[in-house]
C-alpha cells in the first residue's frame, strides 16, 4: 500500500505559552478525529510530528491514523526552525519508501510547518539539507504578528499566513490542514495524482491569507 506521509512541524518556542500551545494542542485531537472519520484518509494518511524550540524532537513518528497517539507538549525556549527542517530531512530519508524499480514508493509527503517566530539559528544550514532530500509539497504558516514570512517564503511557495496566533485562528489552521490531507488522500487514492501547490488544496478560511 502507499502511504501519504503527512509532517507537522510545530513551533514551541517560548513565545507559544499559553493559549497559542493549547490551540495546537487541540488543533491537532481535532485533526485526528476528523481524520479517522475519512474512509480514504484513514487507509492512506500517515502522520508524524516534530517540534521544535530550544530542542527539536520528532514527538511522533511516522504513523498510521488508527495507531496515532498526542504526545503533551509545553512551550519553552527559541526557534530552532532550522534544526527541525534538518531532522525533517532525516526522517524524509528514513521513513518514507522510495520509489524504485521493483516497488511503487510513498507518495509525496505533504508538510505543514507552522512558526509564530523568528528562526533563532541557522536555517538556511537545514534548509538546503531538506532541499536535498524533499520531494514533497511544504506548506508554511506564519503565525501571528511575530513570525517572518519573507523566511518562510524562502523555503517554499506554499505560505498563509494567520493575523493572530490565537485560540480561533489556530483552530482555524488545523482544519484547513485536515481538509487539505482529506483532499489529497482521496486525489492520490482515486486518481493517482499528487498535490504540488496551494492551488490543488481546499480554499483556506478567511483568517488564513495567502502570502505566496
Amino acid at each position: 500500500m502507499r502511504r501519504l506521509p503527512v509532517y507537522l512541524l510545530l513551533d514551541t518556542s517560548g513565545s507559544m505559552t499559553g493559549e497559542p500551545i493549547e490551540a495546537v494542542k487541540n488543533g491537532v485531537q481535532m485533526m485526528m478525529h476528523s481524520l479517522r472519520q475519512n474512509p480514504q484518509a484513514i487507509e492512506t494518511a500517515f502522520v508524524s510530528i516534530i517540534t521544535f524550540d530550544s530542542d527539536v524532537k520528532q514527538i511522533v513518528p511516522l504513523t498510521d491514523l488508527a495507531s496515532f497517539q498526542m504526545v503533551d507538549i509545553k512551550a519553552s525556549g527559541v526557534t530552532s526552525l532550522g534544526a527541525a527542517l534538518a531532522l525533517l530531512a532525516d526522517k524524509l530519508e528514513t521513513e518514507v519508501t522510495t520509489t524504485t524499480l521493483e516497488q511503487k514508493g510513498d507518495w509525496k509527503p505533504l508538510i505543514f510547518v507552522m512558526t509564530d517566530g523568528i528562526p533563532t539559528d541557522n536555517w538556511q544550514q537545514g534548509y538546503s539539507k531538506l532541499k536535498a532530500v524533499n520531494k514533497g509539497l511544504i506548506v508554511g504558516c506564519a503565525a501571528g504578528q511575530g513570525a517572518d514570512d519573507a523566511i518562510l517564503r524562502q523555503i517554499t511557495n506554499s505560505v498563509v499566513r494567520l493575523d493572530s496566533a490565537d485560540s480561533e485562528s489556530i483552530s482555524k489552521f488545523f482544519q484547513w490542514v485536515t481538509a487539505s490531507i482529506s483532499t489529497t488522500s482521496t486525489k492520490v487514492e482515486e486518481s493517482g495524482k499528487e498535490v504540488t501547490g496551494l492551488d490543488q488544496l481546499p480554499p483556506p478560511p478567511s483568517e488564513l491569507v495567502i502570502v505566496a
